[in-house]
């Protein structure tokens, strides 16, 4: 197996190593990491929304972020960029959010549901290829949100210093913020180590490049495995961890933070993943690239946090009962939305031609 496989294998495996350990330390089940549940949590504490059971500033998105900053700067690939049709990246943004939290979970706490047993997401991973799909049918056909241009070093710092500053405010005045008492938002590892364990990670994951939907979209395109190989990793890994553990539960009901009605677990993925291949990466993927110096990263993930506050302030997101009617109406409008940029993209593009 060539060198660069084995890489992005050992970083799905220290991946799935910190989801556990970070969830035996006190994050809530199948939830070690959770890029979509995690920047809504954030979201909540800085008063994006009120619903109260999701508030925390969670370290682990603040890690990944400055991680792949300085894993960048070392290997001497951090390079600020932008331009890449801002806009139309924080609108696909916020509707990825807004399909991940129907679901209840981004591409990467997929697997680690599917690692704990939870067959909820198996509904959730077909929906999740079938949208990465849709969006392979327009990126051969020539769909391109244009290209980004170097520009000044300081707009690329804007995201990690944000970070840095969110950091520093949380641990020098925390009572700024509002903190969950109770919910996902009250179970959290302690800060510090959570924090240093999502440093490891992001600088793994900024040199390996993963990426869920980079993985699944070559595959299909190229029959290329490099990228997939890590979630392959993290699923297994987590999978082993979680029997050992006797913390695998199979089967549809009484999963932890999930629930069971398909039709909207399929719909809400298919949503998360063919926006997520028109921006060009997973969630995880948006917060390595703004780490490295992308301001459209940037932007993308200002949409995905403008969508956690959209679900939350309007009803759209899920619960363990299900999803709400407002939802259903959201993600049906997302996908509506969704179909409507990836044909302007491509097929303007072909008839200029």
């Amino acid at each position: 197996m060539k060198k660069e496989n084995l890489f992005v294998i050992l970083t799905g495996v220290v991946i799935g190593i910190a989801a556990l350990v970070l969830t035996a330390l006190g994050n809530p089940a199948n939830m070690g990491f959770c890029i979509a549940c995690f920047e809504r949590d954030i979201a909540g504490a800085v008063g994006l929304h009120s619903a109260a059971k999701v508030q925390y500033v969670r370290p682990e998105i603040i890690g990944l972020v400055l991680g792949s900053f300085l894993m960048a700067l070392a290997s001497k690939e951090w390079k600020a960029r932008a331009g890449s049709s801002p806009a139309l990246r924080f609108v696909l943004g916020a509707f990825v959010m807004i399909g991940a939290l129907a679901f209840l979970g981004c591409p990467l706490r997929m697997v680690l549901r599917l690692a704990g047993g939870d067959l909820n997401a198996v509904v959730g991973l077909a929906g999740f290829a079938s949208g990465i799909f849709l969006g392979t049918l327009f990126i051969r056909k020539g769909f391109t949100l244009q290209r980004n241009y170097a520009t000044k070093t300081l707009d690329g710092t804007v995201l990690p210093a944000v970070m840095v500053g969110l950091l520093i405010l949380f641990l020098a005045a925390p009572t700024l913020f509002k903190l969950s008492e109770e919910g996902p938002g009250s179970k959290h590892a302690p800060f510090l180590i959570a924090l240093l364990i999502a440093l490891v990670v992001g600088a793994l994951a900024q040199k390996s490049r993963m990426c869920m939907v980079g993985g699944l979209r070559d595959t299909m395109m190229f029959k290329d495995l490099h990228l997939l190989w890590g979630f392959i990793a993290i699923f297994v890994t987590v999978l082993i961890g979680n029997l050992c553990l006797h913390k695998f539960n199979l089967g549809f009901a009484g999963q932890p933070v999930a629930h069971s009605d398909h039709v909207w677990n399929f719909l809400g993925m298919l949503l998360a993943g063919w926006g997520s291949v028109l921006l060009g990466g997973c969630p995880l993927r948006q917060l390595v690239l703004a780490g490295e110096g992308s301001s459209d990263s940037a932007v993308t993930i200002l949409g995905l946090l403008a969508g956690a506050a959209f679900c939350h302030n309007f009803g759209l997101a899920s619960s363990g009962n299900g999803p709400t009617a407002n939802g259903k109406i959201a993600v049906v409008i997302g996908i509506a939305v969704v179909l409507v940029v990836a044909c302007v993209n491509t097929f303007r593009k072909e008839n200029a031609k």
